[in-house]
């Protein structure tokens, strides 16, 4: 016998667990349905970002940073330290750790606004009276009918043509995070988030890393000056960037993987490693969603169809999140299952896609907001710019990390912020007061005449607005 609710959510990642919570927030009998399982075999509901992505992530970035500065830069402060070891195992254990008390959290929180939770793969079966039939198979089998039905089924990793993920030797983002022991050698295709993140995990842990990217530029949507400093400090760091590289055949062995290509000047190259992580970009999740049985719309990519207010071509069901245009981004889904929980409650739900940050967790951080010099200049917008360097800040100096810089791109003629970058410590926290001032359409004049503490960070954002008027007070 089915069951039948007012709204049914697909997917349990950042757009899918919102979007059930605030929908029962306003009132509706809210069904989530996800598949994702933990080592038991119980749920696990977060989607990637909690499993396999943002937050073990962090995790291990946190704990090899830790490993370094003990290392490296515990001295400078005093600080004896010898014969400092890294336990991969244990530094694993806790990332797991994290990331169950986050999935925990999140069936905490269903339970808390009484949305009904169903462990399995959510698929269509039928349109029915009242809405859609949805078939959940797991442990249990349920029958459930939905008046809305909100699609959240995420993305997944892309492999290269004719190389399957074996996550033991090429590895997606999940065997990334699951490499038991620091291998010596490790290789890397692609230099977007996921490789410099990863790249510099294993890295500060004393793997020798290689990152080949099929660009010519390095992070090209990042703003170019922006860029290069990190570049700079990645190089410094000792992380192997090779751009505009193009990979021939990878083949696997007992011994690990050797990888064929060609350099920027054309030349045959051969690099060998003991594992190879492939970050060239994800592809949205439908398989398996029995999309034809009701004749949901896809793209060419197999992402679903969406208006601006994520509406597919059939009535009363929804979308969000990876498996829908836009950036793949945990904040962009939950922005988005916020706005369609309320949009089915009759609300005006709100996404402004120019003011989602984005953030690279390496070390320098980096973040930014709004259009780069280059979008600026290709569009023959009229505008100021502005630097600060954390070199000058006197909380960076006392921190021990002056690498980077705030950079703010404002209107020639209204001062309205335009862009906001940075690459620098703290920068993902640093980003968000940016993101508030391009909502409310405020100035670098704004920004410049605000206090901030001192002596912290966000002095640096201070001064870098003041710039855009050539002004300073730390000059």
């Amino acid at each position: 016998m089915s069951k039948s609710f007012d709204v049914v959510v697909i997917g349990g990642g950042p757009g899918g667990y919102i979007a059930a919570i605030r929908a029962a927030q306003l009132g509706f009998n809210v069904a989530c349905v996800d598949e994702w399982k933990n080592d038991k075999g119980g749920p696990a509901p977060g989607g990637t970002c909690t499993n396999v992505g943002c937050i073990p992530s962090k995790a291990l970035l946190q704990s090899s940073e830790h490993f370094e500065h003990a290392n490296k830069h515990f001295a400078e402060h005093g600080i004896t330290a010898s014969d400092v070891k890294i336990d991969v195992a244990k530094m694993v254990g806790r990332k797991d750790a994290v990331v169950k008390q986050n999935n925990d959290g999140i069936l905490y929180l269903f339970k808390k606004n009484k949305v009904s939770f169903f462990h399995g793969r959510g698929a269509f079966v039928k349109a029915a009276d009242g809405g859609y039939e949805i078939k959940v198979t797991g442990a249990a089998d349920e029958t459930l009918v939905g008046k809305h039905i909100v699609l959240a089924t995420g993305s997944n990793a892309r492999a290269l043509p004719g190389v399957a993920f074996d996550e033991e030797t090429v590895l997606s983002n999940d065997g990334a995070l699951r490499i038991g022991a620091t291998p010596k050698k490790l290789a890397l295709i692609g230099s977007g988030v996921i490789g410099l993140e990863m790249g510099s995990v294993w890295r500060r842990l004393g793997a020798d890393v290689t990152i080949l990217e099929g660009l010519p530029t390095f992070l090209g949507a990042v703003d170019e000056q922006i860029a290069k400093e990190a570049k700079k400090a990645f190089d410094k760091q000792g992380l192997k960037i090779e751009l505009g590289v193009k990979v021939g055949e990878v083949k696997t062995s007992k011994k690990g993987v050797s990888i064929a290509y060609t350099n920027a000047k054309g030349e045959a190259q051969t690099l060998d490693a003991d594992k190879l992580i492939v970050s060239i970009g994800r592809v949205p999740n439908t398989i398996g969603l029995n999309a034809e049985a009701v004749g949901l719309a896809l793209d060419e990519r197999g992402a679903i169809v969406v208006d601006g207010d994520c509406k597919t071509n059939l009535p009363n069901v929804w979308a969000v999140g990876d498996v829908v245009r836009g950036p793949m981004l945990a904040h962009k889904a939950e922005e988005e299952g916020v706005a369609v929980a309320e949009r089915i409650a009759g609300q005006h739900g709100h996404v402004n896609f120019n003011t989602i940050p984005w953030v690279i967790y390496t070390s320098p951080e980096i973040a930014w907001v709004g259009r780069t010099e280059q979008q600026l200049k290709a569009d023959g917008v009229a505008y100021k710019a502005g630097t600060f360097p954390f070199l000058a800040n006197g909380r960076a100096r006392a921190l021990g990390d002056t690498t980077g810089m705030v950079k703010f791109l404002a209107d020639a003629k209204t001062d309205e912020i335009l862009g906001v970058h940075i690459v620098g410590p703290m920068a993902s926290e640093l980003i968000s007061e940016a993101v508030v001032a391009m909502e409310f359409r405020a100035s670098a004049e704004d920004i410049a005449r605000i206090c901030h503490a001192h002596p912290s960070l966000s002095e640096a954002t201070k001064e870098a607005a003041l710039a855009v008027d050539k002004r300073t007070l730390n000059f």
